[in-house]
């Protein structure tokens, strides 16, 4: 009986507060099953401290224990950083933080000579002052992380200094495309009228598409040293490969990410006819900042006689070798052009459009309701902005999480077939020696909680890719 008594108390009361528990009430059942699931992964790098015998040939126990303890120190972490977000967006929910800082912003623009009718102005004032408050609280975890984790693990390869300069450029740059690009969706949606959902969804379409077609010529270049991929075997095999499968290829970079860490990546981007490919100087053997210390250090400069190298030393470098040989990272990068060559990326971009198309609409369903402002202490007014951040953030999130599992889902076999994609075009023996030698590079590890690794990993565990290319490695 007291159950259905306290559903009817909860009925009974107004709206807004039922909004308002209802939005707190699911972040933390969210919060607390993501914890569920890292505590069970968490107790998977705890017992498995030795090398499973079906991961015998792949990894070696010295490689087997440092992941281990990279990713026991990496969840631990996660857990107070998670905890820290979770009670601070709480109090700021329960302490009126979006009320508050609204009214700051309007102060801050009074003091300017723009009184309550420059709606936008206030909500340009609000984005600075709370990415501002973001960016400040997020430092000193991201500080941790970078210098404490990244550093003890080997991984970090940034100082201070850079480190800071990077952080403010970081900041400088998202301020620069964030204002102008909020200021004029705030007002399409004020004059778009009762359609102004499909101009505000085409609106952020065009904007993400210039962003994706700018962003490697004129924004990553900002953090990165991009250079091209000097003449020679590689990139004359790169050359055929793309062009077996009628890849536009018509450049291919490579970038320093050795200056921030040693871990390592491969991506293309462009449109139509215009493609480039990226590679890191971290995946590349004979590019590896790490390998030339290494040979620096064990006095082993390259000799012409090939002798003289003792086998000891000879060992510990191939050891110690950071990157994949020529063949691997072709390999990689025909799994890379398998989710070109497949449609992969232009399926992910048609779902995040028909996926922000359905938000936008729902927003415009949902905008007119005073209830929900009331709910998070906007009386007396109903800014377009806090509209999106009230309904895009907290309305939508059960939906958000959702759709971001079935995505993950989706990517997992997007995974695979890419990987089939570069067994077809013979490269199975070659992906399976470059999977192992990247997952040893970043220090992933092979054993995975089932339910974790499900609701987590947009690829697949290292064990069932080998499986999958293993199967026709013979063929």
């Amino acid at each position: 009986m007291g159950m259905w008594a306290l559903l009817d108390a909860i009925w009974e009361m107004p709206a807004e507060k039922r909004i308002f528990g209802a939005v707190l009430l699911f972040s933390w059942t969210v919060y607390l099953w993501e914890t569920f699931l890292a505590q069970r992964q968490r107790r998977v790098y705890k017992t498995t401290t030795h090398v499973p015998l079906e991961l015998g040939q792949i990894m070696d126990s010295e490689t087997f224990e440092k992941s281990r303890l990279y990713q026991l120190d990496k969840s631990t972490f996660s857990f107070w950083s998670g905890l820290y977000s979770e009670v601070e967006g709480t109090l700021i929910l329960l302490f009126g933080g979006i009320p508050y800082l609204w009214r700051v912003s309007g102060r801050f623009c009074g003091y300017a000579g723009f009184g309550p009718e420059y709606e936008i102005t206030q909500s340009l004032v609000f984005l600075l002052l709370a990415t501002l408050f973001s960016a400040l609280t997020g430092l000193p975890w991201s500080l941790y992380n970078t210098f404490v984790i990244e550093e003890k693990h080997g991984f970090n390869q940034q100082t201070l200094g850079f480190f800071m300069k990077d952080a403010i450029k970081k900041f400088v740059v998202t301020q620069c495309i964030l204002l102008p690009v909020s200021s004029l969706l705030l007002y399409i949606i004020k004059i778009g009228g009762d359609y102004f959902f499909i101009y505000a969804w085409l609106f952020t379409l065009v904007v993400s598409l210039v962003l994706v077609t700018i962003y490697a010529d004129y924004i990553a270049p900002l953090f990165d040293k991009f250079t091209p991929l000097p003449e020679g075997k590689l990139k004359q095999e790169i050359e055929v490969m793309a062009k077996s499968i009628d890849f536009p290829l018509t450049k291919v970079y490579v970038v320093e990410g050795s200056k921030r860490s040693s871990h390592s990546n491969a991506y293309f981007y462009g449109f139509f006819k215009n493609k480039r490919i990226v590679l890191f100087d971290t995946l590349l053997e004979e590019y590896s900042v790490l390998n030339k210390d290494i040979q620096e250090e064990s006095g082993m400069e390259p000799r012409n006689d090939g002798e003289g190298d003792s086998e000891e030393i000879k060992a510990k470098v191939k050891n110690k070798k950071q990157g994949c040989k020529n063949e691997e990272v072709l390999a990689v990068l025909g799994h890379e052009l398998g989710h070109w060559k497949l449609g992969h990326t232009v399926k992910n971009i048609i779902i995040s459009q028909m996926n922000s198309f359905l938000c936008f609409f729902l927003f415009a369903v949902l905008i007119g309701r005073k209830e929900l402002f009331v709910a998070f202490g906007f009386n007396d007014s109903q800014p377009t902005l806090i509209g999106l951040l009230i309904i895009f953030q907290f309305i939508f999130s059960p939906y958000n999480e959702v759709l971001s599992f079935c995505l993950t889902v989706l990517s997992r076999r997007f995974e695979f077939q890419a990987d089939a994609f570069a067994k077809k075009l013979g490269k199975a023996k070659d992906l399976y020696s470059a999977l192992i030698k990247l997952n040893k590079d970043n220090l992933g590890f092979p054993v995975s909680d089932w339910l974790f690794s499900m609701w987590h990993y947009s690829h697949p565990p290292l064990l069932e890719r080998l499986q999958a290319l293993k199967n026709s490695k013979q063929d």
